[in-house]
Order: structure tokens, then sequence, then C-alpha cells
């Protein structure tokens, strides 16, 4: 697994089936992108060809019938043990922080000033400790609440080797 400085450098990409863990390896700030449900097969497996990815499914017949050139094969149907999965398969380090990329549409996020973070928070988190930052792409803001301490959480019970 090759890293550039904390920034994890293998781009996943996700089927369908796989939401969740999409969603849990950007947490980890690990670029996992997932295409719309609809999405054919032959689409994902030559997006993640030329966008150079790891496809992550569950799907045999989609790895039979189309080879993917880089494919990893997703046996657990619990996200949790799926992420575990992956990251000790590709070595995924433990990132500095969580929560660097938009859980939604997998885009980096940007640091917010304090005057500009005042404004985005709900009144209620304008005092918690930590960065703002907002999705570019989709206008989404992450504050580190008490969501962020459950993760945590989660993640030491799937990954001890990270605490």
């Amino acid at each position: 697994m090759q890293t550039s400085g904390d920034l994890q450098t293998t781009a996943f990409l996700a089927d369908a089936m796989l939401g969740r863990l999409a969603r849990w390896l950007r947490v980890l700030g690990t670029d996992a992108l997932q295409l719309p449900l609809e999405t054919p097969d032959a689409v994902l497996v030559e997006r993640a060809r030329v966008d150079h990815r790891v496809l992550l499914t569950r799907d045999r017949h989609l790895i039979r019938e189309l080879r993917p050139e880089r494919v990893w094969a997703v046996r657990s149907e619990v996200p949790l043990e799926q992420l575990a999965s992956v990251v000790h398969e590709f070595e995924l380090q433990r990132p500095a922080e969580l929560m660097t990329r938009c859980l939604v549409c997998n885009s980096p996020l940007l640091e917010l000033g304090p005057d500009a973070a005042r404004s985005a928070l709900p009144p209620s988190a304008r005092g918690l400790p930590g960065p703002v930052r907002y999705c570019p792409t989709c206008s989404r803001v992450y504050w580190r609440g008490s969501h962020v301490r459950r993760m945590e959480a989660a993640l030491a019970a799937v990954l001890p080797e990270w605490r």
C-alpha cells in the first residue's frame, strides 16, 4: 500500500450493494466512489479500469463474466466487517483524522475559517472543538460531534490495532 503523507492512494469503486462500506471508507479519508444504483455492471468495470480503481463487489457473476482487472470480492454482509477486510487486504493505514472526504459524494473536504464555521453550524455545535469542514461539491458541512465519537468507537471495535 502506498501512502502520500496521510492520504491513502488506493482508490476504490464500490458497487451498489456496498454503499455502507463505501461510506465507511470515506470516513477513513479513502477515495471510495460509488456510481448510481442503475449503473450497468459493464460500466462499473470500465470506470474502475479507466480510473485505476479497485472494484469492490459481492457480485460473483460480475467477477466471473466481466473479469475486472482489479477487483476485491467482499465476502461479509456486515459493513464494518467488510471495512476490516478491505483495510487488512489493502494495508490501509490509520488516518491522522477522520472525515476528510464527503461521506455522500466522496469529494475531499475543505476547512472553514472561524467566521464561516460559526455561521455554518447549528447553535448547539458552535462550541465544539475541532475543525469544521464543508464539501465544495454538495455543500454538506461536517464537524466533530457525538457522531464522530460513535464512529471512532465502532472503528476501535473492528480495528483494535488502530487504537
